[in-house]
């Protein structure tokens, strides 16, 4: 699959989440076997580009390319200028959010609001491609299939986005309505994709290669984007990719290999944060990575009281330690069923 310039290494995306997918996350996907990874969303208001927030989310310094950064915002001009900014600091691809369901988003007239109003989306993408063609870099589009189930229009929105120069259209199977709730339905985006010549990426639910495997072969997307399902699972990418080649299943994470990724993880999270936010926003993380293991809910009791990194990744190697020395294996197998 190409975008622009870029040809991507496979078609098993990460998808931008607020608060998870920030510079170390996208990196760990990408080494173990994402194609590609998309920015949090980054906001298209100027007063909020200095703050400490955003600037961390312009922060790519050793990401691997291609630098997919994602704007939100309800003004066209506002949105265009914020393309630019974005670029002139690394982004090597723009995507537009219009899928955010969350409340403040949406009361901002902002993400998946804008579904509402067509005019708008199509004077918003027309100002980011305008801003961006010259400056040889692909824009993206992301977006649900409607504001709720009565109104689906993804398929009036994506044509208009095609027709002015978007270079993929990534589709989540529910409406703003739906936010997280329910199941992603896919035949949107089956109708999309037999409607579009431009790239299809297809969103939601698609938590295991198989359900990967199933959606593509539905739909005829030419790639899938998983988000929740990758927290605390990044090797997921991996699996994906490697049954979307060969049919087989690889094997499930050891405890030792869990135990390294997940201190790897933490050391990049830790320089990129700084020591009273990197304690504290990786928190999460662990959880996510532990969740479903044995003892891990009193792990996580004490886990969340540690108030220093020091502190919190020894307390992470040596729980590891102990649940490998519990098995018999030293390396002992992880099972995702667990």
């Amino acid at each position: 699959m190409r975008l622009g310039p870029w040809t991507l290494p496979n078609n098993v995306f990460v998808a931008p989440m607020a608060g998870v997918t920030d510079r170390p996350f996208r990196q760990l996907c990408k080494k173990l076997g994402a194609g590609y990874a998309v920015s949090e969303m980054a906001a298209s208001n100027p007063q909020l580009w200095d703050s400490v927030k955003t600037s961390r989310r312009l922060d790519h310094r050793g990401e691997i390319d291609p630098i997919a950064v994602q704007i939100a915002g309800a003004d066209p001009a506002m949105m265009a200028e914020a393309a630019v900014f974005n670029v002139q600091r690394g982004a090597q691809i723009i995507d537009i959010n219009m899928g955010c369901p969350v409340k403040k988003v949406c009361k901002a007239a902002s993400g998946s609001a804008l579904l509402r109003d067509e005019p708008l989306v199509g004077r918003i993408v027309q100002a980011v491609v305008d801003a961006c063609r010259p400056l040889g870099i692909p824009v993206t589009l992301k977006t649900r299939t409607g504001w709720d189930p009565e109104h689906r229009n993804a398929l009036r929105v994506a044509r208009m986005a095609e027709d002015i120069g978007i270079s993929a259209l990534i589709l989540h199977g529910r409406t703003r309505a739906d936010l997280y709730t329910g199941h992603a339905e896919y035949d949107t985006i089956r109708e999309v994709k037999a409607a579009l010549s431009i790239p299809v990426v297809a969103n939601g639910d698609i938590d295991s290669p198989e359900k990967a495997r199933a959606v593509l072969d539905y739909t005829g997307a030419d790639a899938v984007m998983l988000g929740r399902a990758a927290q605390g699972r990044p090797w997921l990418f991996r699996e994906t990719d490697h049954y979307l080649r060969t049919g087989e299943r690889l094997p499930p994470p050891s405890y030792g290999e869990m135990r390294s990724l997940l201190l790897a993880h933490l050391d990049d999270h830790y320089h990129f944060y700084g020591e009273i936010t990197g304690v504290r926003t990786a928190r999460k993380h662990i959880g996510w990575y532990v969740a479903g293991l044995p003892g891990a809910q009193a792990f996580c009791d004490v886990m969340n009281r540690l108030e220093s990194t020091r502190e919190q990744h020894q307390a992470v190697a040596d729980w590891f330690g102990r649940l490998m020395q519990q098995h018999d294996a030293p390396d002992a197998a992880y099972s995702l069923a667990a």
